[in-house]
């Protein structure tokens, strides 16, 4: 580390279970944001402050003047642009040393399996349920760790996808493709705009843990938040054999 990274991260290397070593994990890894709205944008930002050395976003959207309420890594200048370039632009006033790439794409599963290999850790801050399953089902592909959060109305949910870890579940042995869940979204229900940032800067801390060897990921547990009383129930969760995606039955077929 140069002089002025020893500075920037000083508070992080007076952490025990960070340290110089930890540091220097987060600054030769690679994060793979899936979203650049509203959970996008505080992982983007706490990523990209705390060291990580490679942050891919991607995200197809441009931002909006209704995007303003919670997704805290743009502003009025930018207006219209796209958001994986907006938060990128976010990223890079605060901290030069990460390598940014701001990918102006939908993440479908071409697009996934050309990016996740090369991660570290993916962060899921998408908000429908086609493209977590596609970017859970990429990161059982190539043994990757998710992070996957969500937020609606004043409720967050966050958990940690990592099958590498034995009998953890991912993504899909919780919410099967194959079931039917009520898609909701922000335009219509609205969001309680610092539940995007709780629930964002969280999946940012798990990705950190992740990368730097600290602490206990959320793994086969998932945190669910009411926001209204500022109050979390955690739900224990196992992988599922009959998992069409991770399951034994998948893993024969593959």
């Amino acid at each position: 580390m140069t002089d002025d990274q020893l500075l920037r991260y000083s508070r992080h290397l007076l952490l025990d279970d960070i340290g110089v070593e930890g540091q220097q994990r987060l600054l030769a890894s690679h994060a793979l944001v899936i979203g650049a709205g509203g959970l996008g944008s505080p992982v983007a930002l706490y990523l990209g402050t705390a060291g990580v050395g490679r942050i891919t976003i991607v995200d197809h959207d441009t931002v909006d003047l209704t995007n303003l309420q919670r997704q805290i890594a743009h502003d009025r200048s930018r207006v219209g642009q796209p958001k994986a370039e907006s938060a990128a632009h976010a990223v890079r006033s605060i901290n030069p040393d990460p390598q940014l790439n701001a990918l102006v794409r939908r993440a479908d599963a071409a697009l996934l399996d050309q990016l996740v290999p090369s991660a570290d850790v993916v962060l899921d801050c998408c908000d429908n349920f086609s493209t977590r399953h596609l970017v859970n089902a990429a990161c059982v592909r190539h043994r990757k760790p998710l992070v996957s959060g969500a937020a609606i109305g004043f409720d967050g949910q966050i958990s940690v996808y990592d099958i590498r870890q034995d009998g953890a579940p991912c993504y899909a042995c919780v919410f099967p493709p194959e079931a039917t869940f009520e898609e909701v979204a922000c335009a219509t229900m609205g969001v309680f705009a610092p539940l995007v940032g709780i629930v964002g800067s969280m999946q940012a801390a798990e990705a950190l843990k992740l990368l730097a060897g600290a602490g206990h990921p959320l793994a086969g547990r998932l945190l669910m938040l009411d926001g209204r009383a500022m109050a979390f129930d955690e739900v224990r969760m196992a992988r599922q054999p009959h998992c069409t995606v991770c399951g034994t039955a998948a893993a024969g077929s593959g």
